[in-house]
């Protein structure tokens, strides 16, 4: 399955929110768009997923434009500063119920107990959620983004404003797409670097490009089972094989865009305010129908 943008631009009331842009994502792929703080990030995460409606071009998946109440189902954004980053003042407890029940799971106690004993991360349940290392906040909430089973496609907004290593949200990024998700990455150009994308100083007007695709990791796709037919067993020893083993840890294949902008150094831990006209479809995705598909004739965002 993919997501397309299409020349899709997303208009402010002063300047441009996001600039024209063109960006394709599949389902067991992470791809990785770098931009300096405040220039397109928050739009490039709602237009993606079918949460903003463009101001022009399309989007589209699997060729034809999307439904977007059904695109936002079958997606979810994570941390997006201003739009749905947790309250600071919550503990990990809190933010784990609510999340659990956003995703349509239960979320009693013991359920949230569950999901912090997978991730042995019982003892911080009371830790507020802003007193957390950035990988564990990070992978906290990708966790409970995908606890539906109904999300392919799913959003990092500037995972690096939170500070650590920028290889353990890419390390997150590309485990998600092992496991068959879609995932965008948006971070600054200077955590790019980090991750060893070859991007010179910014200069002039490339200080406000869009966000644009620097790095790709496709995970190997999934072997199919071999059946057993009736001369299998040829050498006649009795150890035909019956199937394959998919090694759900083996690597993904990494690409970098060898024409990336430029980059300066900026502090990374900045959040990027989102702006105040953001236009949200607030449509609730328990409206679609757990069926419905998610491409249909073109019409227009609810």
């Amino acid at each position: 399955m993919q997501v397309v943008l299409d020349r899709v631009t997303v208009d402010g009331r002063r300047e441009p929110m996001l600039a024209t842009m063109d960006l394709g994502w599949s389902t067991r792929e992470a791809v990785l768009v770098a931009a300096e703080p405040g220039h397109g990030h928050t739009a490039l995460a709602l237009v993606a997923t079918g949460r903003l409606a463009p101001s022009s071009g399309r989007v589209l998946v699997d060729g034809v434009e999307a439904r977007p109440a059904a695109l936002r189902a079958a997606s979810a954004v994570v941390d997006v500063p201003g739009v749905n980053e947790p309250d600071d003042a919550l503990t990990l407890a809190d933010v784990v119920a609510e999340g659990l029940a956003l995703a349509g799971r239960r979320s009693r106690p013991r359920d949230v107990r569950q999901f912090l004993d997978e991730r042995a991360l019982s003892g911080e349940r009371g830790r507020r959620v802003d007193q957390l290392p950035a990988p564990v906040r990070t992978a906290v909430l990708a966790g409970l983004a995908t606890a539906d089973p109904a999300v392919r496609f799913v959003v990092l907004t500037l995972p690096d404003r939170h500070g650590g290593d920028p290889a353990d949200w890419w390390d997150l990024a590309r485990g998600l797409a092992a496991d068959g998700l879609g995932v965008l990455v948006e971070c600054t150009r200077s955590s790019a670097r980090d991750l060893g994308v070859d991007l010179p100083p910014a200069v002039g007007d490339s200080l406000h490009e869009p966000p644009r695709v620097v790095a790709r990791a496709v995970a190997p796709a999934e072997p199919a089972a071999l059946a057993t037919a009736p001369d299998a067993d040829a050498d006649g020893d009795g150890d035909a094989e019956v199937g394959v083993e998919h090694d759900s840890d083996a690597e993904t294949d990494v690409e970098t865009d060898p024409d990336v902008e430029t980059d300066i150094d900026l502090d990374a831990d900045d959040p990027t305010e989102p702006p105040d006209d953001l236009r949200l479809d607030d449509v609730p995705s328990d409206d679609v129908p757990s069926d419905e598909r998610l491409t249909s004739r073109p019409e227009g965002t609810r």
